[in-house]
């Protein structure tokens, strides 16, 4: 029987997810628009389907597919036989580890509890940004020699991806956690803000697993689905 062979290059793969994300984006910024424009309450199940402030929702599922997706492709690494995760294949699991938690988190927003339990104002007004923070930094710090020892083109997009993804989850949230402290939620600037920041982290994901997607996929420079 003969087999058919079709090779999706990795920046196919890298095009459809930043193409989602312009959509989703785009979509979740005319919400806050609208909604300052007609605040009926007729829009609001049909714009919270779509909204970046709301959650469990279309973006909100895309994100956390997104971020498991990224959690996959590390676990693929650290198991990998062509040795790109053999070195350092605690650490490949540990991100692994540390994504899967984040998509479950962005699922079911398991760090809002913390806001409960937090009596903090001004930018540190979701309280979950402390922890949350003191956790990266270390994750940071205990992942140096991994990243150094990383292709520099992958390093370099992994640093950037993670700058993009952290500047809109911690950076971004403390401005509208100051914001939220002065002005409350119910206004265009807060959604605007929340905007921003939900944007910037469905791109720095998409940029991530598209990067770790790339090192794993590298010998065979993309996705090759077989049919015999």
């Amino acid at each position: 029987m003969s087999r058919v062979e079709i090779r999706i290059p990795t920046t196919t793969l890298k095009r459809l997810l930043l193409g989602l994300v312009i959509v989703l984006s785009f979509m979740g910024f005319l919400v806050p628009l609208a909604q300052d424009r007609w605040p009926l309450e007729t829009f609001d199940m049909p714009l919270g389907l779509v909204s970046l402030s709301d959650e469990q929702n279309l973006p909100t599922w895309f994100s956390s597919h997104l971020i498991l997706l990224s959690a996959s492709i590390l676990a693929l690494i650290s198991f990998s036989e062509s040795g790109h995760g053999a070195e350092y294949r605690r650490h490949w699991r540990g991100l692994a580890f540390v994504f899967a938690y984040l998509s479950l988190d962005e699922a079911i927003e398991l760090h809002e509890g913390l806001n409960l339990i937090a009596d903090t104002s001004g930018f540190l007004y979701f309280g979950w940004v402390v922890p949350f923070g003191i956790l990266v930094l270390i994750l940071a710090v205990t992942y140096i020699d991994f990243l150094r020892h990383l292709p520099e083109k992958t390093r370099n997009q992994f640093v950037i991806a993670g700058a993009i993804f952290v500047g809109g989850a911690l950076g971004v949230e403390m401005i509208l956690g100051y914001w939220t402290d002065l002005h409350g939620e119910e206004n265009l600037t807060y959604g605007m803000i929340d905007w921003v920041e939900e944007s910037l982290e469905m791109c720095g994901m998409s940029l991530f697993a598209w990067s770790a997607g790339s090192f794993l996929l590298a010998p065979a420079e993309g996705v090759v689905l077989r049919k015999a």
